[in-house]
């Protein structure tokens, strides 16, 4: 947060502008843009401007949860067009699923997003996202996709296994999510692209600065959601544009000379055809009625990076957290692994023969490792703030009206910790709450558990990320226990397009 705050001072200097103009702004919002013509029409409270959420900005998601608690539906005024806030499972329904051609990621989000995210799943409409959708669709539904991946998992677990046996042995403390983000990034870059990134090891110094310019991207890129300034200062080249468009330069530089290697890899013709996910769109291209140039061929496979490193580190950062605080489930998931992946047959001293042991059934099998890391995506799910561009007039449940360019926000986060939804004790951290009585995992409906989205956009790497956190989780928290390494330190969350811990998560481990 510290690098995001530093990066975007300069643009700090556009919200002081504010100061001088009060009155005009208090017209605009109230009497501008129609302002006399919508009050003819049921909108939500107003309950603040966007200038709030800046001012908010570290504390973002906790301050859109206290307005969710007193209402399920609100807005907050803009210059730039109305913006429709929900934490209503029966809104969210009706943008992602009832009325889903009328909603989507619009001009608004492609606009913030087209720079990091290009021509991306992530960022587009229509006949790109269908298309992209559908070769998503095929390839992970694919066995040899599958195999391949799974092994990658069960490699990267172990080598994290060994790196936080040295820190056990030394009783070090250690950076669990420092770790599980360049684990995670080794091995979805490995699937993507085919290539060792090895971030884990730093051999590749190319790659840790890829990595590295990645992360910061996808902070900047998030500040353009609450600055409403960025065009100014990336116009004029300073603040959080400059610092973003130097961090895309790094990424475009590596990805591309990656894409070339692989390209003249896959070329020769002793090389075999590649298990992973950009030799599989290589010969979609061959295809005689497909058209697919390079810098769509990386939008779509970095989209796809962004999705499976962001998803896994982030969600299994927290995870850990939570089991830290609460070590009864830690004991819980030991007991459930041994007896599930061993069959309570043997005792396993070494990583890689255990990790060998994991296969989709035991996987399937684990709900109560299932369920924890669903009551974590729950508290704190990777893109805690989701947004639908309207593209014409609508009527929402409850009456609300919705004017084509309106923006309506739904709240993956506040909705996680909404008690009208799960209870008095929603904030709490109780994964039994998705079991039944026999202990087997319940889903909840999707619209109301917003973690992968819902409806035709729900987010076909589900059980992707599922394999792999699963995958990570069981081989960890069979050789180790876990605590935090200050238990008086309060964790909180940067600020960006993803949900992870500020400063880290700093745990101790001790060999089991």
């Amino acid at each position: 947060m510290a690098a995001l705050v530093a990066a975007s001072a300069a643009s700090a200097v556009e919200f002081l502008l504010l100061a001088a103009v009060p009155a005009f702004f208090f017209f605009f919002f109230f009497f501008g843009s129609g302002g006399w013509k919508r009050r003819q029409v049921l909108l939500p409270p107003v309950v603040g401007t966007i200038f709030h959420q800046f001012l908010n900005l570290q504390r973002l998601h906790d301050y859109h949860t206290e307005l969710s608690r007193l209402h399920k539906n609100y807005r907050l005024l803009s210059p730039f067009g109305r913006q429709l806030y929900t934490a209503d499972p029966a809104v969210v329904e009706h943008i992602l699923k009832t009325n889903f051609n009328n909603y989507g990621k619009g001009l608004y989000n492609y606009i913030n997003l087209r720079d990091l995210f290009g021509d991306g799943i992530f960022a587009v409409d229509g006949d790109k996202w269908r298309h992209q959708r559908k070769l998503a669709s095929f390839n992970f539904s694919t066995k040899s996709l599958r195999d391949f991946s799974g092994s990658i998992f069960k490699n990267s677990a172990s080598d994290l296994a060994r790196i936080l046996s040295a820190y056990a042995n030394s009783n070090e403390q250690f950076d669990m999510q420092e770790l599980l983000m360049k684990s995670t990034m080794d091995s979805t870059f490995k699937i993507a692209f085919g290539f060792e990134l090895d971030c884990m090891g730093g051999s590749n110094q190319d790659g840790v600065e890829f990595a590295k310019a990645f992360d910061k991207a996808n902070e900047f890129t998030l500040l353009r959601y609450v600055n409403v300034f960025w065009r100014i200062t990336r116009l004029l080249g300073v603040g959080s544009e400059a610092a973003l468009k130097q961090n895309l330069k790094v990424i475009d530089e590596f990805v591309y000379k990656v894409m070339d290697i692989r390209f003249k890899e896959i070329a020769n013709a002793h090389q075999e055809k590649g298990d992973d996910i950009l030799s599989k769109f290589l010969e979609e291209i061959k295809h005689p009625q497909t058209t697919m140039d390079t810098r769509y061929l990386r939008d779509i496979i970095l989209n796809f990076v962004i999705a499976g490193k962001d998803t896994t580190a982030g969600s299994l950062a927290w995870f850990f957290y939570l089991i830290c605080k609460d070590p009864s489930v830690q004991e819980k998931i030991h007991r459930e692994v041994k007896r599930v992946v061993l069959l309570e047959t043997k005792e396993c001293t070494d990583f890689v023969e255990f990790s060998r042991n994991i296969n989709d059934e035991s996987l399937n099998n684990l709900h109560y490792l299932h369920a924890s890391l669903t009551e974590t995506l729950r508290l704190f799910p990777v893109v805690p703030l989701e947004n639908k561009v309207c593209f014409s007039d609508d009527i929402l449940p409850g009456g609300y009206n919705v004017s084509k360019g309106d923006i309506v926000f739904f709240q993956p986060y506040a909705m996680g910790r909404m008690e009208y939804l799960w209870g008095e004790d929603a904030e709490s951290f109780r994964p039994e709450r998705w079991l039944d009585d026999e202990g087997i995992f319940q889903p909840e409906s999707p619209f109301k558990f917003v973690a992968f989205q819902a409806g035709p956009r729900i987010c076909l790497g589900r059980e992707f990320a599922y394999r792999q956190m699963k995958t990570f989780a069981a081989v960890l928290l069979y050789f180790f226990q876990f605590k935090l390494s200050d238990e008086e330190k309060v964790v909180r969350y940067k600020t960006m397009t993803t949900l992870q811990i500020d400063q880290g998560l700093y745990l101790q481990a001790s060999s089991r």
